[in-house]
């Protein structure tokens, strides 16, 4: 009994854009080969009253994470160290990024500078952008005489 097999012509294009994809996903290595960048993955929700960023930055300590305001951008950034050196040797595989990590957003004009606030907690980061009151949506009753 034979099987038939369906030909994809696209199979090596949709394999050689997953290569491309992997590659600019990579994290960025020293002349060691140890990471020095990893991508920081972040989540953008916006309501009439603000804007919530929240990044998952596992494995880290509040106070190892900074971040800055500055000339309209936020910046988030840290370092991971890799927490076993003493068994690094004895490692057969090592996917959980570790090194310095930055992240820069810039800010809309409608921010409320003074009110930018960050908490960190089970692992993930939630800064809030509140919105400036001007540029907060309002109604306004039309009256018709």
């Amino acid at each position: 009994m034979s099987t038939i097999v369906t030909y994809d012509p696209f199979r090596n294009f949709r394999a050689l854009q997953n290569e491309i994809n992997r590659l600019f996903d990579r994290d960025l290595e020293d002349s060691t080969g140890q990471m020095t960048q990893w991508p920081l993955r972040v989540d953008i929700r916006e309501d009439e009253h603000q804007i919530v960023l929240k990044a998952d930055i596992p494995g880290m300590e509040q106070k190892d994470i900074k971040v800055n305001v500055d000339n309209g951008r936020l910046t988030i950034s840290g370092e991971r160290k890799f927490d076993d050196e003493e068994h690094k040797e004895n490692y057969q595989r090592v996917e959980r990024p570790f090194g310095r990590f930055s992240r820069t957003f810039q800010l809309t004009n409608t921010t409320d500078l003074a009110k930018i606030g960050a908490s960190y907690k089970n692992g993930v980061l939630e800064v809030t952008l509140p919105k400036l009151e001007e540029a907060k949506p309002r109604s306004i009753q039309v009256q018709i005489h």
